[in-house]
Order: structure tokens, then sequence, then C-alpha cells
């Protein structure tokens, strides 16, 4: 996984150079930042393969000294290897690989990946991969990452067996999500032809037109790409004077773009304070500090003169339901504590008709508003 990430045209990176290629090598100027979450997905992954191969006997590994997993991350891990095995028993004359090199160079320059786990039951060749995040629930459906992943597969075990179909799951845990796309050999290898193929070439040479869209949340140029830029500034064509003037098309309009303007604003000011204090200036702006609270230099020492006079100056606060079930993984959080879990309505918000939500009654929406503004 590590050596993928700095594949030009990754697997993982794949979605966003497939609908705006010259991404890619615009890219190429910034530095990787790793970041916590990386890391913890990384241990994730590292002892979800080594239970997997426990458990079918696929020469494991020990685990890097010191290595340490949460609660959480146990759990996970263990609800993934049962998703593997129950994929195992019920496959006809199962041939499983574990961390699989996957080699999809022919349609991609330089294309390779790791594919987590790979299953060939019959005529049908399983990929699933697993994700440890929760910030955004991932599909499989149409995913060019597990499309590649699988692509792959075919390419290193096609030629060996009788394959015809495709089944591409990801395995999200944290989520409760198991998202699960089935197609076949014939609709993946004209994908993989028709459509990545000449996007791929184009992608690294660098070439095509700039596009904006959902892709660019994770792209390094998101703060300075120009066409991300235009986008955002069409709202500009709306006189802003009061927005009972606006029609109610208008105001559907600039609903739509409104989260992704705040999106696009605040990368540009993260991305302008990083390089300014790295010494970079721009007109009419500088560094300065910004709000700052009072601490104490010595809590040790404040908190014997505050005992000292009779006081106590410690609070007792329960543990967050997150980091409990961190603490005892989530199978025996929901033993002890499950019953007393309950979830209250959230507050309203606006939302796309796209949206899964139930849409809320107007008086109870209307209630809700009120109580909120009365906080």
């Amino acid at each position: 996984m590590a050596a993928e990430s700095h594949a030009l045209l990754g697997a993982s990176s794949a979605k966003r150079w497939l609908e705006c290629t010259p991404s890619a090598r615009a890219s190429e100027r910034f530095e990787d930042h790793p970041s916590a979450y990386a890391d913890e997905g990384t241990k994730a992954h590292l002892l979800c393969e080594r239970k997997v191969r426990m458990a079918l006997n696929l020469n494991p590994e020990p685990l890097p000294d010191g290595f340490e997993a949460d609660g959480e991350m146990e759990e996970c891990s263990e609800q993934y290897l049962s998703f593997i095995l129950e994929l195992v028993s019920k496959a006809k004359e199962p041939i499983p690989a574990v961390e699989a090199r996957v080699d999809f160079s022919d349609v991609v320059p330089e294309g390779y990946g790791t594919a987590d786990f790979i299953l060939i039951s019959g005529d049908t060749i399983h990929i699933v991969d697993y994700k440890h995040g929760k910030g955004v629930e991932v599909s499989a459906a149409e995913n060019p990452q597990m499309m590649l992943y699988a692509y792959g597969a075919l390419n290193a075990y096609g030629a060996i067996y009788d394959l015809e179909k495709v089944s591409m799951t990801i395995f999200q845990p944290r989520l409760g999500n198991v998202s699960t796309y089935e197609t076949t050999r014939e609709e993946l290898e004209k994908w993989a032809t028709d459509f990545v193929k000449p996007r791929a070439e184009m992608a690294w040479r660098g070439e095509g037109v700039l596009s904006d869209g959902p892709w660019c949340r994770f792209c390094k140029c998101k703060a300075t790409c120009r066409k991300r830029a235009e986008t955002a500034m069409e709202l500009a064509k709306h006189e802003f004077k009061d927005p009972a003037l606006l029609s109610d098309q208008e105001i559907a309009e600039v609903l739509g773009k409104a989260e992704e303007v705040a999106s696009w604003a605040n990368d540009v000011k993260e991305y302008a304070l990083t390089e300014a204090l790295k010494g970079k200036r721009f007109p009419g702006w500088k560094v300065v500090e910004g709000r700052s609270i009072r601490k104490l230099s010595d809590e040790a020492k404040a908190a014997e003169a505050v005992v000292a006079i009779g006081k106590d100056p410690y609070e007792k606060k329960l543990l967050s339901i997150t980091d409990l079930t961190k603490l005892l993984g989530k199978k025996r959080f929901d033993e002890l504590l499950g019953a007393l879990v309950y979830k209250p309505p959230g507050k309203p918000t606006l939302a796309p008709e796209s949206d899964k939500r139930p849409e809320y009654a107007a008086s109870s929406a209307a209630e809700d508003f009120k109580d909120n503004k009365e906080e």
C-alpha cells in the first residue's frame, strides 16, 4: 500500500485522474503529508492481514515491534476476519490470496496496486478491500479503485482459471458498510480498454481538460486549481442584497453551491497560511498571532495549591461513546452498554433531495428551529 501511494496513477486516486486527467501531473509539485488517519489505516490493515493469514495458514508474519491496537481496531479486524472466512466457506474449491500485488500497467502506465484479499471460486473472482475510515461511506458500485484491482487480478489469474464473473466488496466496519458490486469479465475488460486506457495515457502526459467535482476532495491542487476557483466564483453572478429578493429557484442554486464554495475558500485559506509560514508573501496579507487562551504553566502545582485550601480542583467525566468503544471493543461495548445508548433527533438541516434521510415534517422542523434559536 505504501508504494502505491507514490504512484503517479495509483488505483486509490483513479476516480480523480480519470475525471480530471491533468490533475495527476499538476499534483507532482506538492509534497505528501502523512496523516494520523493514514497511519491508523495502515495499522488496521496489518492487523487484518495477519489474522486472515493465520486463519487460512498463509505464511503469517509477526506484527512490528511495539505494535498496539485499541479495542475498536481489534473488533473491526475480527469482523473482517469473520467476513473473509464466511466468503471462503461458501466458495467452490477456494483459492485465496492475501495482500496480493496486482498489475494493470497494460492499461495504466506503471499501474499496480495491492489487493487486500482475492478469492477464486469456480468461475468467479472476488476482490475485497478493507476500509478503516469512518468519515465517508465508500461504495463498491463502479468504484474505479476496485475495478482496477479486479482487472489486475484478472491479469494474474485469468489465464490460469476459467473466470467469467467478478465480485468486488468494500468492507468498512466502522460505518457498518459492506458494499458489493458485481460485473462480468467481459464488461470489466471493455471498461479498462475503452475507457481507462485512453484517459490514463492523457493523465500520464498531463493532457486533458480540468474538471472539478467530488474527486477534488483529496487532490493536492484543490486550493490552487483555477477550474475549481472559476466554479466557486460563479456564485458572484448573483446580487446578494437580500435573500428575500432572490427567487426560490435562485436560492436553490445557491444552496447547491454554498458548501462547495465554503470548502474551496477554506482550502485556499489553509494553503495560503501554510505557504506564508514558509516565508511566501501574499500581497496585502501577513501572518499574525490568533486568539489565545490562558493556560497554567504547572498543573500539578496548581492542583496542590487548590487542595491545600480544601477545594477539589478535579472533575470526573465519563468517556465519550467513541472512546468507550475504543476502550472496550465494539462487541464488549454492545454487551455492557448497548441498552443504554440512544440517539436523539438531530438538528434540522437542509440537504439535497437525493439524501437518503427521511424528510422533516414542516411543523416539526419549524419547532426544532425555534428551539435551537432559543438555546
